[in-house]
């Protein structure tokens, strides 16, 4: 089930369908072509479909654009496992790319939690600044409330890093988040409640 979410503010106005049980094609437009680049490849190896049209203040900085992206991703990965009900709630992938390797690990569990064990060789990929990635995932943690573990292991190349963080992600995403056919949340957590 498709979920949509518009968020527009005096700084941004972002348009974002996420659908986590079809793979059509993901259409990626931030105004930022790396960042697009990332958000591509989650959905494309998470297997999921993701549409965002987003538009801001880039002429003063990318951080506005870039956070509320990871804010509006968030919500629809929220509401998207209200809709389902019972879901796997745990989720892992680990992408090697190149040089890379990259671990994610997801807790659907309510509480939200980052962990970000990054560290990028080079400061900027392309026109954008990786220390952005944090700011994006921050954001998306707060929103759909979710435990968030990136891991890189170890990596030469930022461009390689990033990405191959992002593929984990969409894998993590697409298990944490898949149907489990139970009736209620009960059975997510021993405590019968997330």
């Amino acid at each position: 089930m498709a979920v949509n979410i518009h968020r527009k503010t005096a700084e941004t106005d972002i348009n974002l369908t996420l659908d986590l049980e079809n793979c059509k094609k993901p259409e990626i437009s931030t105004g930022l072509p790396f960042f697009d680049h990332m958000l591509y490849a989650m959905a494309f190896h998470g297997k999921f479909h993701m549409s965002i049209q987003a538009s801001g203040d880039l002429n003063v900085d990318p951080h506005h654009l870039v956070e509320d992206t990871g804010l509006v991703l968030g919500q629809a990965l929220l509401k998207s496992f209200k809709d389902k009900g019972a879901i796997n709630r745990y989720g892992n992938g680990k992408i090697p790319m190149d040089d890379s390797l990259s671990e994610v690990v997801i807790d659907v569990c309510g509480r939200p939690y980052l962990v970000y064990n990054v560290q990028f060789p080079q400061e900027m990929s392309g026109n954008f600044a990786n220390f952005l990635f944090k700011e994006f995932f921050q954001a998306l943690v707060s929103e759909a409330k979710i435990n968030l573990h990136l891991i890189s292991h170890y990596g030469e190349n930022s461009h390689h890093i990033s990405e191959s963080l992002f593929k984990a992600s969409g894998i993590a995403i697409e298990y944490a988040f898949r149907k489990t056919g139970e009736n209620g949340t009960s059975s997510m957590s021993t405590k019968g409640v997330i």
